[in-house]
């Protein structure tokens, strides 16, 4: 602990701020728009200028999109003003120039199709934010809002966890890179009957202290069958499903881990985890 926590008698739990902690442990906001802006050239052959960021939280992503090219701007979308305030702040405020200009954020519902006027090159909604809708018609309703705030040649790009694991009742622990903290994903609850899930994140400190359910997720476990076809029943022409390239671990052979390359694919073998994207199309 350092001499100024000793002081002021602070554990570094008490002094941590939650958002922080998960833009360091969950978020990669550089590798997300990679993989946006990759895609859409691909797709599309030409460069995607505006992306929609839906349940956009802290904004970081927002404005991660709008770091690579002076041309492109953002429009950030979510219910927690306190939350959209912090990233005001924190992420948009603090990046300088004309970020301000460009990261727009709306207190809004993503239920609400209307909640942009301008319709987008993409939109996302990542973090399996859309799991809070737990009924197919309340998902197909986002999914339909989505594919209504989108340009005819837009993308609407989301990411999906699965794998035989997703199932089962069990927390892990990892380490965040250059950081004083332990982060903890904890699968508390879980219905198969309904593929309701109880979640929670953690978060343990180097001086022994503790965050316990800094962050709580009361989501439906939706698979990728039910995905694709709610995306299609919203409108969307066609979807694409992209998974992670593994390969063997240096550390153990029995081990498998991810490259961080991500390729198109109809037929790709289970795993115990996984974490992919989904591309739907206009």
């Amino acid at each position: 602990m350092s001499s100024k926590h000793k002081k002021s008698g602070k554990t570094l739990a008490d002094a941590a701020n939650i958002h922080d902690l998960y833009q360091n442990a969950v978020q990669a906001p550089e590798a997300d728009v990679e993989f946006f802006i990759d895609t859409y050239k691909k797709l599309r052959g030409k460069q995607a200028l505006l992306m929609r960021e839906d349940f956009c939280g802290t904004a970081l992503l927002s404005v991660e999109w709008c770091k690579t090219d002076p041309a492109r701007t953002a429009i950030g979308i979510d219910l927690d003003k306190p939350t959209l305030d912090w990233g005001q702040e924190h992420n948009i405020d603090a990046a300088g120039g004309d970020m301000k200009e460009r990261v727009t954020l709306i207190e809004a519902n993503v239920l609400d199709s209307n909640a942009s006027k301008v319709k987008a090159d993409i939109t996302c909604a990542l973090n399996f934010s859309y799991n809070i809708f737990k009924t197919r018609d309340a998902l197909r309703e986002y999914f339909a809002a989505a594919h209504k705030g989108l340009k005819e040649d837009g993308l609407f790009i989301i990411d999906m966890f699965g794998g035989t694991e997703t199932m089962d009742e069990l927390e892990e622990e990892r380490d965040v890179d250059d950081e004083d903290f332990t982060y903890i994903w904890d699968q508390d609850k879980f219905n198969p009957i309904t593929h309701e899930m109880l979640c929670y994140i953690h978060f343990k400190f180097s001086d022994g202290s503790k965050l316990k359910k800094a962050f709580t997720y009361d989501w439906r476990l939706w698979t990728m069958p039910e995905v694709i076809e709610l995306m299609k029943e919203a409108g969307f022409s066609k979807v694409r499903v992209f998974w992670e390239e593994f390969v063997d671990s240096d550390d153990d052979d029995d081990e498998m881990e991810g490259t961080g390359n991500y390729e198109e694919v109809t037929e790709p073998e289970n795993q115990e985890s996984w974490v992919n994207y989904i591309v739907a199309e206009y």
